[in-house]
């Protein structure tokens, strides 16, 4: 008896090149306006400069040697790092609420394997030329012509991945002058592993994987099905029109005139194929909803090209729902998208309270404790603080320290009276607090340091608690 195997089965599909088509309509021009607004901010940014009194002259700065962020006037601190937290509560609300609205287009729009692809699929069409140019240099035999279009693309392709990493590194350190030392051989290694890390998943991930890294390795695209409900606005084809009665058909002269094609049974769509050629990630749109579809919104754009063309109705493809769709109404404000739309609002606004309300000044007592009082030669008992003041602010800052809460109490500060401190330092003063025991009550008294500003008057004083001690055989003496 002969044992014939089962024929293997290959575990992954083997990628199918895509050679998406150019398009123009408003969607385009859109894509192309976000692409321009995100490069700018993204590649100059780093190079804006930013007047401050003291600390980098650079309007977007993370310092992690001085665990610092520069954000304009703003100045990030490591305690503050909570606020990053309120930026992801922000992001993940705002996802939750676009997708549940209008269905995925932050891919289609915003997201930065999208913009990146985009530049990229745009160096490849201005070099190799339009679709079937792109498809014959594909299948065409390896000649010097084709060597350099392919060479000339990759080393395209490989200049703008560099120019994304070095871009980011500028944002950890002053721009000029680390472009001068990472040319020079000077810059820290850092430097170089972040640029060259970044350059070659850039050139991967824009470049060579393109709509895999949507298709396969984003959990977005697997996981975006759980906000979707009939009301979702979603890139959709109007099977009903289109396909008609008999389906499609190709444009002929005798199917040329819509009324013709009604009669005879036929859909609007004339089977061009455009919206495939266009689709960056080689769909069908015509085959109805797919989780590789992106929502971009070029295919729309094909379409309405097309019926322009052949004097039809636009909107063959469009921006729709599932319950349009079927002639019933789109319904916008459900509890769901509102309840994301309140928790926007709310953690935006406590994010800007507290951004907003935050303390400049800042004030840290550390009581010595040995000895952890002392009796002076006149009776009096004296116990001694570590003061430390931290200025968040900008402009260096005057300020006096104060007993608050303590009376017949003497703060000994020594020779000055007022401390001068620069932004962004630290300054540790120890003062000593002196009691006459006569005039105690209790062994163990709270009162309050407090830091007052001398001239800045928006600036509120902070106040410190701390403990007195005298010993209980010195108490009433």
């Amino acid at each position: 008896m002969e044992n014939h195997a089962a024929p293997e089965q290959e575990m992954y599909q083997k990628r199918i090149p895509i050679f998406p088509r150019s398009v123009s309509g408003k969607f385009r021009n859109l894509k192309y306006v976000i692409l321009f607004l995100a490069y700018a901010v993204y590649f100059l940014l780093p190079w804006l400069r930013w007047a401050r009194e003291t600390g980098p002259q650079q309007a977007m700065l993370f310092d992690l040697d001085g665990r610092r962020f520069y954000i304009f006037d703003l100045v990030v601190y490591a305690q503050d790092i909570f606020w990053l937290a309120g930026v992801l509560i922000i992001a993940a609300w705002l996802l939750f609420f676009v997708t549940g609205l209008a269905g995925r287009v932050f891919c289609g729009y915003f997201c930065f394997q999208t913009l990146w692809t985009d530049l990229y699929m745009l160096i490849e069409r201005l070099v190799q030329g339009e679709r079937p140019a792109r498809i014959r240099l594909y299948k065409a035999e390896m000649s010097g012509a084709k060597a350099m279009k392919l060479g000339t693309t990759h080393f395209l392709w490989l200049f703008v991945s560099f120019l994304t990493g070095l871009s980011f590194t500028l944002y950890w350190a002053d721009a000029p002058q680390l472009v001068m030392d990472f040319f020079s051989g000077k810059a820290p290694f850092p430097a170089y592993a972040t640029t060259l890390f970044l350059t070659l998943s850039t050139y991967v991930m824009a470049g060579l994987a393109r709509e895999q890294v949507c298709t396969y390795m984003c959990p977005y695209s697997r996981f975006q099905s759980a906000m979707f409900d009939r009301d979702t606005l979603i890139v959709a084809y109007d099977e009903a029109r289109g396909e008609g009665k008999l389906g499609r058909a190709k444009l002929s002269k005798a199917l040329k005139d819509i009324g013709v094609r009604h009669e005879q049974g036929f859909g609007d769509c004339i089977d061009c194929g455009y919206c495939v050629q266009v689709c960056p990630v080689g769909i069908d749109i015509r085959d109805g909803m797919q989780y590789q579809c992106i929502t971009c919104g070029l295919c729309v754009d094909a379409c309405n090209e097309i019926m322009d063309s052949v004097e039809y109705p636009r909107g063959l493809i469009s921006y729709t729902s599932d319950k349009a769709l079927s002639g019933e109404k789109t319904r916008w404000f459900k509890a769901k998208n509102i309840g994301y739309a309140v928790s926007i609002v709310a953690t935006t606004a406590a994010l800007i309270w507290s951004v907003a309300t935050r303390d400049v000044l800042e004030l840290a007592v550390r009581q010595v404790r040995q000895p952890l009082s002392v009796t002076l030669a006149d009776g009096r008992v004296q116990n001694s603080y570590e003061i430390k003041i931290s200025n968040k602010g900008l402009v260096s800052s005057h300020y006096r320290i104060e007993l608050d809460n303590f009376h017949n109490a003497e703060l000994d500060i020594g020779q000055r009276d007022v401390f001068t401190l620069a932004p962004e330092k630290t300054l540790r003063v120890m003062v000593r607090v002196k009691v006459d025991p006569f005039q105690a009550t209790q062994s163990k008294t709270l009162f309050h340091f407090m830091v007052v500003p001398q001239n800045q008057k928006d600036v509120k004083p902070v106040q410190h608690d701390a403990w007195f001690y005298i010993p209980q055989n010195q108490l009433g003496k």
